[in-house]
């Protein structure tokens, strides 16, 4: 099993939090800001480091560290930042809030979450979003997740809830095997055959992250990237939520499937302070 410190970025030995927090007060007065300094000390720390650094921010100055940072700071850079500021869980919970909100649903971004969390992250996530969201959300979230399969096999609830709450990656190859060698066909091939819409994207996800997450996470950022626009809110999110985690071994795999390295595919597709920003979390080069 993949262990959780395949990571690019690791805490800080040296640390200081207060030291720390000095340095980002120091590149954010006066008349110009220091985004270099900014971005060379959020993207050598961890989460847990960045916490306390918000801590003593605040104890020091008196001040939200996070609206200073969205006071100098602008454009996706300013998103790049504030996303590596926020705590792992209420991050989840944000992205799927502003996936959720508004008429129509970013299915793409519950699909991501949902189905390459660990079973015990998504139910904090679910528990977290209940929590911090009116009943009326809350609905948006259920309705989001069983929409698809109602049209296909009734509010068959219960079915979705174990493919999200209850699977472990180990046992759904040894289904997926098994499943082989029962039918002759892989399951992605039946589920393409028997779902469609938001259920067929979840479930082909879910097979993806169960087989390999890190080619799954792959995929997404090269997708993200390819042709005319890249998707930034996609970039952002899979480089933020994956740096702690297995960001490296997702490296490995971006090598493998294609035909340059990623350190390479978003050195020549972002810009400025946010491209080196990307940069410093991507860790290295696999070219």
């Amino acid at each position: 099993m993949l262990q959780a410190n395949r990571g690019t970025v690791k805490p800080s030995a040296n640390f200081s939090a207060s030291a720390d927090a000095e340095v980002l007060h120091k590149a954010m007065k006066g008349l110009g800001t220091d985004e270099d300094a900014i971005l060379q000390l959020v993207t050598a720390r961890s989460n847990a480091q960045r916490q306390e650094i918000k801590a003593s921010f605040k104890t020091l100055y008196g001040k939200d560290l996070i609206d200073d940072l969205k006071g100098e700071l602008g454009g996706k850079f300013e998103t790049l930042i504030v996303a590596l500021m926020t705590p792992p869980i209420t991050y989840d919970v944000t992205s799927l809030r502003n996936a959720i909100k508004g008429a129509g649903t970013d299915e793409k971004v519950l699909v991501e979450i949902l189905a390459s969390r660990t079973s015990q992250q998504v139910k904090q996530i679910v528990a977290a979003y209940k929590q911090g969201n009116t009943c009326t959300d809350t609905h948006k979230l259920d309705n989001a997740l069983f929409k698809a399969g109602e049209q296909k096999f009734g509010t068959d609830e219960q079915s979705f809830v174990t493919i999200l709450g209850n699977r472990s990656a180990e046992h759904l190859r040894k289904v997926f095997d098994a499943y082989m060698k029962l039918s002759g066909y892989e399951i992605e091939e039946s589920i393409k055959r028997e779902t469609s819409g938001n259920l067929k994207d979840l479930l082909l996800a879910v097979v993806k992250c169960a087989r390999s997450v890190p080619a799954y996470f792959a995929e997404t950022l090269y997708y993200a990237m390819k042709g005319a626009g890249t998707d930034d809110n996609t970039l952002i999110r899979v480089m933020v939520t994956r740096s702690e985690v297995d960001l490296l071994d997702i490296r490995a795999q971006f090598r493998r499937l294609f035909a340059c390295s990623l350190h390479s595919m978003i050195k020549g597709d972002a810009g400025g302070d946010y491209r080196k920003a990307l940069l410093a979390l991507c860790g290295g080069d696999d070219a």
